[in-house]
């Protein structure tokens, strides 16, 4: 059995939020392996962008925002996503020597309480490390979220979630029903519309299309709803889901073209399609359900940070449960540039924690 490792911080996960915090924890005075570790179970750089669909340019990508120390310029907008981001997550890693552990996978994260030295156990599947502080960082990619609707298990054809989308060439000739009211929904239909010999846009509530510049007023009013959710310890939204959709030119012409167009949300799943309780039919080939994810967080399962609401209470970054714990890319830094104000507000926490300092809201 290997000898557990001792440090002052283990942050989980190398995304944005990741490496935003990483990159404050060097900048003020930890050092790699020494003081922190940075854990991830990806094979490569890039967070959950190395997993996105080919066809997903970085052209056609919403309020990607550099970390912090290193600004992403000249990027092809017509090479894939996950290729530039991953190139330059890849350069910020080496840049700053934060010397990211991959592939690792966190089973647990213990609380320690028979630990004498109180310090969190963090297991993973390269032996066991001992915190006085965690940054966890695992965002959502890997909960996507299915519902559940009667029949879908009677349904002949296929069901995919956005997460194993691979591009519109695979819908060719089939008829689609894309569920999902959200960015992912509408760019995944517009793409494979032209491809599929028929395509259903169905969701639970009537998608809202904003006009206009989203401006720094109306996205800290989004981030207020979000934040004050998780405040309660309710599940968090996504901080898009409270923006709305941009109305661009390409979301212009799918109205104007009836590819937008939106039917509520089915009653139930029939072998050859959908079906509404007022009788309306729509057969299918395909299901896509673009559904959105939740946070991946079942690792911290042992620290009982839920509340009844089904969230963890977080003030700024800090679990309320557990002030040792801060979730950074949770709720309301759950996007690219909330992520890493986060990473630097949670740090700043964590520095206190570290020197005995009384804790104050780590806000973003």
């Amino acid at each position: 059995m290997s000898e557990t490792r001792m440090v002052d911080v283990v942050v989980i996960g190398a995304g944005q939020a990741g490496l935003s915090s990483a990159y404050h924890l060097r900048r003020t005075g930890f050092e790699p392996e020494r003081d922190f570790v940075v854990l991830d179970h990806s094979p490569g750089p890039g967070g959950a962008w190395q997993f996105r669909w080919p066809s997903l340019t970085y052209g056609k990508v919403h309020g990607m925002h550099s970390l912090p120390g290193m600004e992403l310029t000249d990027a092809d907008p017509a090479r894939p996503s996950a290729e530039v981001v991953g190139a330059y997550f890849d350069r910020y890693e080496h840049a700053f020597d934060l010397r990211v552990r991959r592939p690792v996978d966190v089973t647990a994260v213990r609380p320690g309480s028979d630990r004498p030295d109180g310090r969190l156990l963090v297991e993973t599947s390269d032996g066991d490390w001992a915190a006085r502080a965690l940054i966890n960082a695992t965002g959502t990619w890997d909960r996507p979220f299915w519902p559940r609707y009667p029949g879908q298990e009677t349904f002949r054809g296929r069901q995919l979630h956005t997460a194993r989308y691979a591009g519109p060439e695979e819908f060719t000739g089939r008829r689609v029903v894309v569920v999902g009211g959200g960015a992912s929904g509408t760019q995944h239909l517009l793409e494979l519309a032209p491809y599929a010999a028929a395509t259903t846009w169905v969701t639970r509530r009537p998608p809202v299309f904003r006009e206009g510049p989203f401006d720094q007023e109306a996205g800290r009013a989004a981030v207020a709803l979000v934040d004050e959710r998780v405040r309660q310890g309710l599940v968090p939204r996504s901080v898009v889901s409270v923006t709305g959709l941009p109305l661009n030119d390409a979301v212009r012409r799918g109205i104007a073209e009836g590819v937008l167009d939106r039917r509520p949300m089915f009653d139930r799943i029939v072998p050859d399609g959908v079906e509404w309780d007022d009788g309306q039919r729509v057969e299918a080939d395909v299901i896509l359900w673009a559904t959105g994810f939740r946070a991946a967080l079942d690792h911290l399962a042992p620290l009982r940070l839920r509340e009844p609401g089904g969230g963890i209470r977080v003030e700024g970054t800090r679990a309320t449960a557990d002030p040792r714990v801060h979730l950074v890319g949770y709720g309301p830094s759950a996007s690219t540039v909330g992520a890493n104000r986060a990473g630097r507000a949670a740090v700043r926490d964590i520095r206190r924690l570290l020197a005995g300092e009384p804790s104050r809201p780590a806000a973003a």
